[in-house]
């Protein structure tokens, strides 16, 4: 991720808690929802399921379900997203996590991907890492009152119909604007030959087996104790390389498409390099550290699926790719050289559910092309994964490089024009929560105006759960529905179409929220059909339910 500048939120106060009486349309940051105004779900659908094909004829069959994964990332470093300072009190904390996850609802989003770990700390209690200074104002202070922020956010999630992914940074050890002093409970405490200094950064050496260790028992911790839906880690594997002797990033430049023009400080990883040699390593040092980065990929994939196969691992690597692989005309920042990310050998192996590849630029950006380089990625997906790309949402500023609205607009256009890419992630969230410039307006109006479900991944799990049961009756002015799941595998979501005269609109719900209230249409009357299937965490469908509403009283 970039964090050239802090970007600070404009959030709403604190939002309630969905209730079980909501509307079928979403409510916006400012409106309690909890009420119960029945409404009719929107007219407009995103694309369905790539290769669905146009909607039957049959008018009493609904279209496919739309599906496309739409995320923001939360970065909690800094304070860049949340909260919008550390030590604000847990009540403020709480308030702007939930305008955060109605600002996501009302845009018709379906997940977010909350940074729980910047740097060998943590913002929930843990046994292995000290609570984070951006959360509490102060390393290994917890908050006061004690509560758990990273529960605190699953279960609003997903009270709210929000997936919520854990994104971890894998090696960073101490960020370049932490103030506070490392309390003794900190690996550089605590396994100090594992980390290293570099520039203003601490990082811990991927060639020093504890530090990937200690990374996997980490991560494998919060599967094992939290009901996440992903585990999500970024870019940063070795540091973006930095220049000798002033320590000035290389981050800026490698955004740029370039690479820093001077000599670049070397990553002081002699000990563990040496070590290598001496028990017979045959690699050189960059394939050496390569395979560092590897076994650790490697290994969470496997153990993650280990603890809880339903759990997605999803990468987001920077988005240009090897230099010897890349379309002609395109330049720029080499990670599998600088970062010792292999990007391409994780879709080859399979090593992940979903990668994300950070594509930063514009369209019209020729050596770094949005649209070419999605192509590249998708052309490197023999294994089929999901490729969601990160769209740089916050260049959406006052900078000489700003994007307008309409590039991330574009993107979405491209993205949904290629039928091996089905969705993509917002970075951060503050731009959304800001609405810079009109661009939660314009995704309102020309890209969200209906809810999606997150894509499938057959490859975890294909079972079904069981059909529901849907009880019909007339309420005031609307179609209420209460849902009941079926047997077998569990159900996160009920998917509901429902037909006014010849059309079908289409509305999501909770599980946890089985009731849903269907607002007779102004001109319609009421809905004359309602399909309901049930839909598990890996996105599996199960058979539908028809019922004739116009029937029911």
């Amino acid at each position: 991720m970039v964090f050239n500048a802090k970007k600070r939120l404009s959030l709403a106060a604190g939002v309630a808690l969905m209730l079980s009486g909501c509307s079928t349309t979403p409510l916006g940051p400012d409106v309690p929802a909890s009420s119960t105004s029945p409404a009719a779900p929107p007219r407009s659908a995103p694309p369905a399921a790539a290769g669905a094909g146009a909607a039957p004829q049959d008018r009493n069959t609904p279209p496919p379900a739309p599906r496309e994964f739409r995320a923001a990332w939360v970065s909690t470093v800094a304070n860049i997203d949340w909260p919008s300072r550390s030590n604000l009190s847990v009540d403020k904390q709480k308030a702007e996590a939930i305008a955060i996850l109605e600002r996501a609802r009302s845009l018709n989003l379906n997940a977010i991907v909350l940074q729980v770990r910047p740097s060998a700390d943590a913002i929930y209690p843990s046994e292995l890492e000290p609570w984070s200074e951006f959360l509490s104002g102060a390393q290994g202070r917890a908050p006061r009152p004690l509560y758990d922020p990273l529960q605190f956010w699953i279960e609003q999630a997903h009270a709210r119909g929000l997936e919520l992914h854990a994104w971890f940074n894998p090696y960073r050890a101490r960020h370049a604007t932490a103030k506070t002093p490392l309390v003794r409970e900190h690996i550089a405490n605590t396994q100090p030959e594992t980390v290293k200094q570099y520039g203003r950064y601490l990082w811990m050496d991927p060639g020093e087996k504890a530090a990937s260790q200690h990374t996997l028992k980490v991560i494998l911790d919060v599967v094992k104790r939290y009901d996440i839906d992903g585990v999500h880690i970024d870019d940063y594997f070795y540091p973006y390389p930095i220049d000798a002797p002033n320590a000035a990033g290389a981050e800026s430049a490698a955004l740029d498409g370039g690479t820093s023009s001077r000599g670049e400080l070397e990553f002081p990883d002699q000990p563990s390099w040496q070590r290598y040699l001496l028990d017979g390593g045959q690699l050189n040092r960059a394939d050496w550290r390569r395979q560092n980065v590897n076994q650790l990929i490697e290994a969470l994939y496997a153990g993650i699926h280990r603890e809880k196969s339903w759990v997605r691992f999803g990468i987001s690597p920077f988005g240009i790719g090897r230099p010897e692989k890349r379309p002609p005309g395109i330049v720029g920042f080499s990670q599998y050289d600088k970062l010792y990310a292999d990007a391409e050998l994780w879709l080859a192996k399979g090593w992940l559910d979903y990668l994300a590849p950070q594509l930063y630029w514009p369209v019209a950006q020729a050596p770094q092309a949005f649209d070419v380089l999605l192509d590249y990625w998708l052309a490197q997906n023999t294994r089929g994964r999901h490729v969601w790309p990160g769209l740089y949402t916050s260049r959406i500023d006052n900078s000489a490089k700003a994007f307008a609205p309409e590039e991330i607009v574009k993107q979405i256009g491209v993205t949904r024009s290629r039928a091996g890419s089905t969705g993509h992630v917002h970075f951060s969230v503050a731009a959304l929560m800001d609405n810079r410039k009109g661009i939660v307006d314009q995704l309102k109006a020309a890209s969200y105006q209906g809810p999606a479900l997150v894509p499938a991944t057959p490859w975890l799990g294909s079972e079904a759960p069981g059909a529901p049961a849907v009880a019909l009756r007339r309420e005031g002015g609307a179609t209420a529905l209460r849902l009941t799941a079926g047997g077998g595998k569990a159900a996160t979501q009920f998917a509901v179409w429902s037909r006014y005269g010849s059309e079908w609109r289409f509305a999501l719900t909770p599980a946890a929220r089985p009731e849903l209230l269907l607002a007779d249409d102004a001109s319609a009357g009421p809905p004359n059909a309602v399909v309901v299937s049930a839909v598990d965490r890996l996105g599996n469908e199960s058979e539908r339910v028809h019922l004739e509403a116009a029937k029911r009283n």
